[in-house]
């Protein structure tokens, strides 16, 4: 852990520990190893040639061990199965997680997975109290004894019934959609707050006609005509019977990513899942 984050504290933060006690596991194995593992440079710390090569060789034990109680488990009792639990909000169930969960079926048939339809902020309790592994998902406000990392990235765009006239319309503005009925989602979501604060920025009132709660619901509404709406390209599939243009111009982009505990151990069918998301994400040292 030391190596990973370039320094003693934040490895003793990590791992609970006190600085000190990190420090002194260190010199003793210095001593024991009769070789120099790290260079000292105040409150940072790099690996010596001695302290990569050591780093490769116990990687894997380290991994071995920490997956020990799971293998012992699989062994031991086979028809006893692990269990997984991820916060994840709707565009994250219905869109993102599906394939990713059909993989891990396929490498892990005995691990149980519990998808919690929870978002946002109530994604981030569920990780504090335990009720769930982590999330998977958008997060605008990072809490300091939480971990995120991007993982998706997301274009807002415009989705229209075909035959609407802004799908003949090359540049659309932020003018040409308020002149036509708005279908959004509740205002407590954050796909809402941005379209209001682009609105206003630009001084500008939208109609906003209808409420929906589901990507889907909104999308067959646009799909029967009721009006326009702005989504994240997310939760397009490519089946859907409508038209869609970017709206970057106006609009940040979205990014979904993995949100666990800065401190605190994850079971390794819970590291397996997240490495099928993104395979890099336990090599960044956050």
């Amino acid at each position: 852990m030391a190596a990973k984050v370039g320094g003693f504290s934040k490895a003793a933060d990590l791992l609970q520990l006190s600085q000190p006690s990190v420090s002194l596991q260190i010199q003793s194995l210095e001593e024991e190893l009769k070789a120099r593992l790290f260079t000292r440079n105040g409150p940072k710390i790099s690996l010596t040639e001695a302290g990569k090569t050591l780093l490769e060789l116990a990687q894997p034990l380290v991994e071995q061990m920490d997956s020990l109680p799971t293998r012992f488990a699989a062994r031991h009792k086979p028809e006893v199965s692990a269990e997984i639990n991820i916060a994840a909000g709707e565009a994250s169930i219905l869109y993102l997680l599906p394939k990713i969960v059909e993989k891990f079926r396929q490498r892990y048939p005995n691990i149980h997975i519990r998808l919690h339809n929870v978002s946002g902020k109530s994604g981030i309790e569920a990780i504090r109290n335990g009720e769930v592994d982590f999330a998977v998902g958008p997060v605008s406000d990072v809490p300091a004894d939480i971990l995120y990392k991007q993982a998706y990235r997301f274009v807002p765009v415009l989705i229209m019934p075909f035959g609407h006239p802004l799908t003949a319309v090359e540049d659309i503005s932020l003018h040409h959609i308020t002149q036509y009925d708005l279908i959004l989602p509740p205002k407590h979501l954050n796909t809402w707050r941005i379209v209001e604060d682009v609105f206003q920025k630009h001084q500008l009132r939208y109609k906003g006609s209808l409420e929906a709660w589901s990507w889907e619901i909104i999308k067959k509404y646009v799909e029967l005509g009721l009006g326009i709406s702005i989504v994240t390209s997310v939760s397009l599939t490519g089946n859907e019977k409508l038209v869609a243009k970017p709206l970057s111009k106006y609009f940040p982009d979205y990014y979904y990513g993995v949100t666990m505990k800065r401190k605190g151990m994850l079971s390794l069918p819970a590291k397996n899942f997240i490495e099928l998301i993104d395979p890099s994400f336990f090599q960044s040292s956050f």
